[in-house]
C-alpha cells in the first residue's frame, strides 16, 4: 500500500511539473526556436581583424523579452552604432536594421543556414549589395564577414572580417 502511494505521488509530481513547463513555454512571447537561432552572437566581446589588431568592442543583449538582440558597437577608432536584430515569423526571416553615429542605415535580412547567420541588403550610404556572415567558432568567438557587391552579387569583396572573442568580465568596454 505504502508503495502505491508514493508511486501515486510521484506521478502526481511528475504531471505537476510537465503542466508547469507547458504552460511557462506557452506563456514566453516568443516560443519558436527560431527566435533563438542568434543567440550565439549574444554577448560582450572584443573584436579583431585577421592580423590582431582591435577593431573594436561590441555588446550585444537579448531585449524585448528574448525577442530581439540589440548590437552597441565601438570602433577602435571611433565610430560607433547600434542594430536591432530580430526573427519575424510571418516572414519566416531574421532581419537588422544599423544605423551608426555618421547617419547611415543598413537594412538586412536572412536566416540560418548550415550553422551561420547570413543576413544580406542595402545601404543608405551606397548602392553596393551587403552581406554579413556570422560564424560561431571553437571557444565560444564568433567570426563576422562583410561583403559588399557592386555587380548585384555576382563577385563579393571582403568590407570587414573581424573575430569575435568574449570579453574577460573583469574589463569594461572602451
Amino acid at each position: 500500500m505504502r508503495h502505491r502511494s508514493i508511486l501515486s505521488i510521484s506521478s502526481f509530481i511528475a504531471s505537476l511539473l510537465l503542466s508547469t513547463a507547458a504552460i511557462a513555454a506557452a506563456a514566453r512571447p516568443c516560443p519558436d526556436p527560431a527566435y533563438w537561432q542568434f543567440d550565439f552572437w549574444v554577448g560582450t566581446w572584443d573584436v579583431t581583424t585577421p592580423d590582431g589588431k582591435t577593431a573594436g568592442w561590441n555588446r550585444i543583449e537579448k531585449d524585448s523579452e528574448g525577442c530581439a538582440l540589440v548590437e552597441h558597437w565601438t570602433g577602435a577608432r571611433g565610430g560607433s552604432g547600434t542594430s536591432l536584430n530580430f526573427y519575424e515569423a510571418s516572414t519566416r526571416r531574421w532581419n537588422q536594421i544599423w544605423v551608426d553615429n555618421e547617419g547611415a542605415v543598413l537594412r538586412l535580412s536572412g536566416g540560418l543556414h548550415e550553422g551561420r547567420m547570413v543576413l544580406s541588403g542595402t545601404s543608405s550610404s551606397n548602392a553596393a549589395r551587403q552581406r554579413i556572415t556570422w560564424t560561431p567558432l571553437d571557444g565560444g568567438r564568433v567570426r563576422q564577414h562583410w561583403e559588399t557587391s557592386d555587380d548585384g552579387g555576382r563577385t563579393w569583396k571582403t568590407a570587414f572580417d573581424g573575430t569575435y572573442s568574449p570579453r574577460p568580465s573583469s574589463r569594461t568596454m572602451m
